[in-house]
């Protein structure tokens, strides 16, 4: 998945959809493409972080980023740093430590659409225990040092 690094390439980059990318959202994905593999941060973070718009504003564009997994929508979490409002079952659970291979050249929102917020939910979660973030039987992150 390329990431346009350049004005020039932002400004002509077209999603899919044949959508420009809002400025906002391309500083939300410059700021969390820094998060390191087993890091997360949560969307208050991130908005603090960018000193502009909405924890909403900020799930908005990881919601319709176009670059995943290369920008790892799936780091940031709820202020709770609770799986908040995941449909994960406890066969989730028993699978985080199960590997998943995820191709660079492909999108990983891709084969979840359409199949509502649960499945993507299910793929975030599965993606941070590959990483190595581990999260207790009340869905929150472990070891979490703010």
């Amino acid at each position: 998945v390329y990431y346009p690094l350049t004005r020039p390439e932002r400004d002509t980059f077209r999603t899919e959809a044949g959508k420009l990318v809002p400025p906002h959202h391309w500083a939300v994905y410059d700021l969390i493409r820094k998060i390191p593999p087993g890091k997360v941060s949560t969307y208050k973070q991130v908005c603090a972080a960018l000193g502009e718009g909405s924890p909403r504003s900020v799930g908005g564009a990881l919601r319709n980023n176009p670059f995943a997994p290369r920008i790892p929508c799936h780091r940031v979490i709820a202020s709770s740093f609770s799986w908040a409002g995941s449909r994960a079952s406890g066969r989730v659970f028993a699978v985080m430590t199960a590997r998943r291979r995820t191709s660079e050249g492909v999108n990983w929102h891709t084969p979840f659409r359409g199949g509502g917020i649960g499945p993507i939910q299910n793929e975030k979660l599965r993606m941070l225990a590959h990483e190595g973030v581990d999260f207790g039987r009340d869905w929150k992150v472990v070891g979490w040092s703010g």
